[in-house]
């Protein structure tokens, strides 16, 4: 053990419950603060930094030092997935040649608590000698970082969790969903959609979710389709051999107007179901996707209804059909 931690006394599991939970408190208050602020008279700086950093041709460069900086490298990372190309420049490397790294169309968002961090003073001196624009994220509007920015958003004050109000925590909370905040409305204001998403996320089970019911459904030769009109008989051998435990049933447009499935033929089963037609044990007006719905969304609604397949549908006529198995071997569960 450290020679610095002198003090070996046991805490028990219920003062670790309570020191956890007073954590957790701090830093909600933290966020509250935050959230009645940027209501207010933060809004207005925000607005501006979005205003900033949509019409800046270049990128995002987010810099900080310390815990600020760990926080902008996430930062960094969302801008940069939410449609907001960014990247991260620490700000001792700066001054060692990665202000190479910063060019006048950029946009420079500065993470400082206190807003005196010395490694940054060469940065800003390179905003403001190119004109840069410079984005401070602090607590101290009167500090050399806000005196020297074009925007300054200004954090309320709020304890940290740490018992000595030395380790940052509830500061690095609050710069990170601010930080978040930016990012989520920049992407609404350009429009980034879950397709969009999707490019910069192809991999693991988020790039799953994204994928739609068009990368992963069977097509037209694969359709287990029967005429109105048609006895079910017929239905039951084109249910066979398309083995999706389903069958649909199209009008003289080709428009899906029902299905049946495996649950139709037990509610209906007689000794007259072959001769029947397939009018008299479809289900009409069945649950169906179109081709540009979120795989994820399918499957929520595969489970929510309790079904195993869903036909895909443009202009109400069928051009596809998922199976729940196809959704698990494309990943999304």
């Amino acid at each position: 053990m450290p020679a610095m931690l002198t003090n070996t006394a046991q805490r028990s599991d219920k003062d670790l419950i309570g020191s956890i939970l007073r954590t957790l408190d701090l830093e909600i208050e933290g966020l509250k603060r935050l959230r009645e602020t940027a209501g207010n008279g933060l809004g207005a700086a925000l607005l501006a930094t979005i205003d900033l950093i949509a019409k800046a041709p270049g990128r995002v460069i987010v810099t900080g030092m310390g815990k600020s900086g760990h926080v902008g490298t996430k930062l960094a990372a969302t801008f940069a997935s939410t449609g907001t190309p960014a990247f991260f420049v620490h700000p001792s490397e700066a001054s060692h040649g990665d202000l190479g790294m910063i060019a006048p169309d950029d946009v420079i968002v500065a993470l400082s608590w206190s807003g005196e961090t010395a490694e940054l003073r060469n940065l800003i001196d390179y905003s403001r000698r190119f004109r840069v624009g410079l984005v401070a994220i602090t607590s101290n509007r009167d500090s050399a970082l806000a005196r020297a920015s074009d925007v300054v958003i200004n954090l309320p004050k709020a304890d940290e969790a740490c018992p000595h109000g030395l380790a940052p925590t509830t500061s690095t909370v609050m710069q990170l969903a601010i930080g978040d905040a930016l990012a989520i409305a920049l992407l609404e204001r350009k429009g980034f959609s879950a397709r969009d998403f999707g490019v910069f996320h192809p991999g693991g089970q988020l790039g799953a979710n994204l994928k739609f019911i068009a990368d992963v459904m069977h097509g037209a030769d694969r359709l287990p389709l029967i005429a109105s009109g048609g006895v079910m008989s017929e239905a039951l051998v084109i249910m066979t051999e398309r083995a999706f435990g389903s069958v649909g049933v199209t009008d003289r447009d080709g428009q899906l107007i029902g299905v049946i499935t495996d649950g139709d033929l037990r509610r209906h089963m007689s000794d007259t179901l072959l001769t029947a037609t397939v009018d008299t044990i479809m289900t009409r007006s069945p649950k169906t996707v179109a081709p540009d719905t979120l795989v994820s969304t399918a499957l929520e609604t595969l489970n929510t209804v309790q079904i195993t397949a869903l036909f895909v549908v443009k202009d109400d006529r069928p051009v596809g059909i998922v199976h729940i198995h196809d959704l698990l071997r494309a990943g999304v569960a």
